[in-house]
């Protein structure tokens, strides 16, 4: 029944982070169409990065402690490059450069949904799978 649960919350976990990529996808098409100024399209995708990246190592931590190593070792990679883009100082949207940059942040935000939605297909089905075991026994 634990596994159920563990399980459970890693589907919020990965929710939370499909919300907040979303929401920084919407901010630069926004941008793109002309929407939104740079200025405010900018300061709203950076006050979410920082949370994006917590949520991302808080997901992988806990697929760590609760034994689920595989789970835990598909999430290293979006970590590492997490971690990478914040010790670097490059994690946070340039007003300046925005518009230069545009298609550049809008595929790396892509390809961090397209990995999302695998985690949250991979979630899915492993709570399925620990609700038909618990239901067997």
């Amino acid at each position: 029944m634990a596994d159920i649960y563990v399980w459970l919350l890693s589907f919020f976990f990965i929710i939370a982070l499909l919300m907040l990529v979303v929401f920084q996808l919407m901010c630069l098409a926004d941008l793109e169409f002309d929407y939104i100024n740079p200025y405010d399209s900018s300061s709203r995708i950076n006050k979410v990065v920082v949370p994006e990246f917590i949520t991302q190592g808080v997901l992988c931590i806990f697929y760590l402690l609760s034994g689920h190593w595989v789970m835990s070792l598909l999430c290293m990679p979006c970590l590492y490059y997490n971690l990478r883009m914040y010790t670097q100082r490059k994690h946070l949207v340039d007003v300046t450069e925005i518009f230069n940059q545009l298609p550049w942040e809008k595929k790396q935000r892509l390809f961090k949904l397209v990995y999302l939605v695998s985690l949250l297909f991979l979630s899915i089905f492993w709570l399925i799978y620990s609700a038909l075991e618990d239901h067997e026994s």
